[in-house]
């Protein structure tokens, strides 16, 4: 076997590989001879065909499979003889196999870009201060209190208003024919949030209930819902409900109604403060790691392998899709377009697939590496998390083949510890920072 290694560019390498003509005849010959067993062509015994009428009727499906065969055996001992492995299924260009002759094929594959990493020790960066104010404590508490709020239909004859929910039939037309989609029986929508569009909330304001009406919008181009997108709709609508959220006073009574061994307000306000400054310690820490590796990622610049932003988008949008389905929607009822989401999710894949690049070389230079003891560590994490024990979380992650993946995810955080710890931090009030 023969090998040449050609750079496309710095991710992408061409292999050539060159199989002699004699090891291409012995494993027809084998194929042949195995067939041959089995064979039943009316006329001959099994065992007896000659190889001549076995390679009429069976030889296409013979070099097919020896084809295969070869590529699958030399293959690997190829990539290991020139060093250079693939990140992704390669794109493979071959010969026609024949009798008596070399059989050469070619892939294509994209590979780890090589670079160094340097000056990523000390270096200079500021944290923010932890700052939990009473003001922060105070809206909290009020998201809490609406969260239990209730929704109760108004009493009084009165007309929209901004913060009130519109219960509505709603159709949208485009030019006088239905949007398909676009149609919904009992929607609530909450006045003045403009989830929906500014217009549309505008437009429901000072409505009565049983009131029915025509609302035009002329949609942005970027707005988010793909069949809305840049059209002017008419919409067909009637109030069928107006409602208000009724919220209960925030006192002793409310905090205890509320479980998880509250005893009274002020108990609930320290439970609140607590959790802000857990939130906010990991907010800081994971803003701090960003920025430290921002600085790295700025000084260093190398191209990237583009199966690996591929796969970082699939991961995304895989995301999206499966929180709309946990929510009784899909992509195509929410109005997004998997195009554009995998366009709006480039630049973060883009982003992500360099930063792992660069803590993996980092972790390489500096001999970092996931023991088993970091491993059991995450692992009984994971089994205090979810209230199960180690074994099975362990045999859990074994049986779905995710322990490689757990431990890329360890080492990365391994790494972005290690960098912290050698970094020079200092503390500064304002958020942001560099």
């Amino acid at each position: 076997m023969k090998t040449n290694l050609e750079e496309i560019s710095p991710v992408k390498k061409k292999l050539s590989i060159e199989i002699e003509s004699k090891e291409v005849d012995k494993k027809l010959n084998e194929a042949y001879r195995e067939l041959g067993k089995k064979a039943k062509i009316p006329g001959f015994r099994p065992g007896k065909v000659p190889r001549k009428i076995l390679e009429t009727h069976f030889s296409t499906q013979v070099t097919e499979d020896v084809t295969k065969n070869l590529i699958s055996e030399t293959f690997p001992m190829a990539i290991q003889e020139v060093e250079t492995f693939p990140l992704g299924a390669p794109l493979l260009e071959k010969d026609i196999l024949k009798q008596g002759q070399n059989f050469r094929y070619s892939a294509v594959m994209e590979v780890r870009p090589k670079f160094e990493v340097k000056d990523y020790l000390e270096l200079e960066v500021e944290k923010e201060r932890l700052s939990v104010s009473e003001e922060d404590v105070r809206k909290q508490l009020e998201q809490i209190r609406e969260a239990n709020g209730k929704l109760t239909s108004i009493d009084q004859d009165r007309p929209i208003q901004k913060d009130d929910y519109a219960v509505i039939d709603y159709e949208g037309f485009e030019e006088g024919s239905p949007l398909e989609g676009i149609k919904s029986p009992n929607f609530l929508l909450k006045v003045g949030s403009n989830e929906f569009h500014p217009g549309f909330d505008e437009a429901l304001t000072g409505l009565h209930k049983e009131d029915e009406t025509e609302i035009r919008v002329d949609f942005e181009k970027d707005h988010y819902h793909s069949k809305l997108a840049g059209k002017s709709v008419d919409f067909k609508v009637k109030i069928t409900d107006i409602k208000e959220m009724v919220l209960s006073e925030l006192n002793d009574e409310f905090a205890q109604n509320l479980g998880a061994d509250i005893k009274d307000l002020e108990d609930l306000k320290n439970k609140v403060k607590e959790s802000i400054t857990a939130q906010e310690e990991k907010r800081i820490d994971r803003d701090l790691k960003q920025r430290i590796l921002k600085k790295i990622s700025d000084s260093v610049d190398f191209e990237l392998p583009q199966v690996l932003i591929e796969s970082e988008i699939d991961y995304a949008v895989e995301n999206v899709a499966q929180n709309l389905m946990r929510s009784g929607s899909s992509l195509e009822k929410a109005g997004l377009s998997e195009e554009k989401i995998r366009e709006e999710f480039t630049p973060s894949a883009q982003k992500r697939v360099k930063d792992l690049l660069i803590l993996g070389e980092i972790a390489k230079q500096d001999n970092i590496e996931v023991d088993e003891e970091d491993l059991a560590n995450s692992l009984r994490d994971l089994a205090a998390n979810t209230g199960q024990d180690m074994e099975t979380i362990r045999k859990y992650y074994e049986a779905k083949n995710m322990i490689g993946s757990l431990k890329e995810k360890l080492l990365e955080e391994k790494t972005l510890n290690y960098l912290l710890e050698n970094a020079k931090i200092s503390e500064v009030d304002e958020k942001g920072g560099n």
